[in-house]
C-alpha cells in the first residue's frame, strides 16, 4: 500500500483522475506485486482488479497471504514493507484466462499463463507498444548491474512454488510472444529479449543443479538454508566475474537480499521434493 501515493501522483502528472482508472492488473499475488491492490482500488472507485484465476481468491481474502508473510518477516517488518492489506470485494475482481485478450480502445492486452515462479502468475503483452509485463517470470534486472560486458538478468526462485521446468517454459512463452521489450517489475525495461532469455535459461539450469545438490544433501533447516545461500552467492560471483564487474558494498547488499530470498525458495523446494519422493 506504500506505493499507492506514487501511483496517484503519476496519474496527476499525466492529467488523469483516479476515477478514470478502469483496471488494476496484477501479475501474481506475492505482496511486493499485489500488496497495494486494496488501497489502490479504494483510491480508484471505478477500477477492478484483473487477476489470474488462482490469484483472485487471495485478493478477495488475503488472510492466508498476510499470515504467511508475517511469519517470514515479523509484524514490524511486514508493516514497514507492505502497510495495511484489506480484502477486495469479489464484484471488483475480474479473472482472465490463458490467451485471453482485454480490449482498451486502440490497445489490446494479451494474457499468458506463466508458471514456474508461482502457479498463479500471468504476463501481459500490450500489443501496440510490443511490451510484455513480466512480473517475476522473466527474472530480475537491477539497473546498477547492467554495466558489465553484457546485461545481467537472474531468475527469481522465491518461495513457495518454484519449479525450474515450468519457469523455463515461461521464458520461452515470453520470448516467443512477439514482444520487443520486457517490462520487469524488478526493475524497469529490458530491451534484448534474446539475450535475456538465454541468461535466464542458463541461470535456471544452475539453480536447478543447486536444488538437486540440496535435495541430495543431509542438511535441514538453517543448515539447508545456508547451503543454498552459499550456492546462490557463488552463482552471482561467477556471473559478475564473467562480465568483468566488481560490485560496490551497496551493490553487494542488494545481491545479498536476493541471495537470501532465492535460497529460501530453493530450500523450500528441496524439502518439498524430499517429502514427495520419500528421500
Amino acid at each position: 500500500s506504500h506505493a499507492v501515493p506514487g501511483l496517484l501522483q503519476a496519474l496527476e502528472q499525466n492529467d488523469l483522475q483516479p476515477e478514470q482508472v478502469r483496471y488494476a492488473i496484477i501479475t501474481h499475488v506475492h505482496l511486493d506485486h499485489a500488496g497495494g491492490t486494496s488501497a489502490l482500488l479504494q483510491a480508484c472507485p471505478n477500477a477492478v482488479c484483473v487477476a489470474h484465476p488462482k490469484a483472485a481468491r487471495h485478493v478477495i481474502n488475503p488472510e492466508r497471504l498476510v499470515q504467511s508473510s508475517r511469519a517470514v518477516y515479523g509484524d514490524e517488518m511486514f508493516t514497514k514493507l507492505y502497510g495495511r492489506i484489506d480484502p477486495v470485494d469479489e464484484s471488483r475482481v475480474r479473472v482472465m484466462q490463458d490467451n485471453e485478450t482485454l480490449d482498451m480502445g486502440p490497445r489490446k492486452f494479451h494474457f499468458f499463463f506463466t508458471r514456474g515462479h508461482a502457479d498463479h502468475h500471468f504476463c501481459i503483452l500490450e500489443e501496440q507498444s510490443e511490451v510484455i509485463f513480466t512480473g517475476d517470470s522473466f527474472g530480475i534486472g537491477y539497473p546498477r548491474l547492467q554495466t558489465g560486458k553484457r546485461p545481467f538478468l537472474f531468475p527469481s526462485t522465491t518461495p513457495t512454488q518454484f519449479d525450474a521446468d515450468e519457469a523455463r517454459k515461461s521464458v520461452h512463452i515470453i520470448r516467443n510472444s512477439g514482444a520487443r521489450i520486457a517490462g520487469l517489475t524488478h526493475f524497469g525495461p529490458f530491451f534484448d529479449m534474446k539475450v535475456g532469455a538465454e541468461q535466464l535459461l542458463s541461470g535456471l539450469d544452475q539453480m536447478e543443479e543447486l536444488l538437486e545438490r540440496a535435495v541430495d544433501s543431509d542438511l535441514n533447516d538453517d543448515a539447508l538454508q545456508s547451503f543454498c545461500e552459499d550456492g546462490v552467492r557463488d552463482f552471482f560471483r561467477a556471473e559478475m566475474e564473467d562480465r568483468g564487474m566488481s560490485l560496490t558494498e551497496d551493490e553487494w547488499k542488494l545481491v545479498e537480499i536476493d541471495a537470501g530470498i532465492n535460497a529460501m525458495g530453493l530450500a523450500y523446494a528441496a524439502e518439498r521434493i524430499r517429502k514427495k519422493t520419500g528421500s
